[in-house]
């Protein structure tokens, strides 16, 4: 069993500390509202991620059959999503880190949704769960800790990247400077999306 947790682990990590749509938004969100702000999104994500590991596990038969109908609407969903936060985090006006308002920061509801319709986060959860759970003799037990491992994982992972946001806050003091970062952010997001639709 200690074998099979340590392989969910290390699975669950990689997962978690790819880059992709999650993460560069707990990295923006970090560097332009701080550490404490990111830190609910990220918990908001990694709560989300931990329920679709679950519920995908649990309904893996039931999926089956519609998995192809479920990720293009997801695709889709996820790929507008994306361009409006991408948008969002491009335009966004100049001020100093230190007034910059909150009310616009991403929140844990909206690292959950994106997390909910984040493809990668579903195709690391089922691969996960074909390959640690599905022929384990107690499924059950294997699911939970599975899930256990992967929420774990999540907040390591996607809290990472709020720290590397943190760490780059002071450097954003100048409005060039801050508008370059957030280009870079938005451009890393449609990259992301492009990589959902390869």
């Amino acid at each position: 069993m200690e074998q099979l947790w340590v392989a969910m682990f290390t699975f669950a990590m990689i997962g978690a500390l790819s880059p992709g749509p999650v993460n560069i938004v707990a990295t923006s969100t970090s560097a332009n509202y701080g550490l404490k702000v990111a830190l609910r999104y990220v918990v908001g994500a990694s709560i989300a991620y931990a329920t679709i590991v679950f519920c995908s596990g649990s309904l893996l038969r039931l999926l089956a059959s519609g998995i192809p109908n479920i990720a293009w609407l997801m695709k889709i969903v996820g790929t507008l999503f994306l361009l409006y936060l991408a948008k969002q985090i491009a335009f966004a006006p100049y001020q100093s880190i230190d007034a910059i308002s909150q009310d616009k920061a991403p929140n844990a509801w909206q690292g959950a949704f994106l997390q909910c319709i984040n493809p990668k986060a579903w195709l690391v959860a089922m691969s996960g769960i074909s390959l640690y759970v599905v022929d384990q003799p107690s499924s059950s037990i294997a699911l939970l800790l599975f899930t256990l491992i992967s929420l774990a994982a999540c907040l390591v992972g996607v809290a990472s990247w709020a720290f590397l946001g943190q760490a780059i806050r002071k450097a954003l003091q100048s409005e060039v400077k801050q508008t370059m970062f957030n280009w870079g952010m938005a451009g890393l997001l449609v990259v992301s999306i492009v990589s959902i639709w390869a």
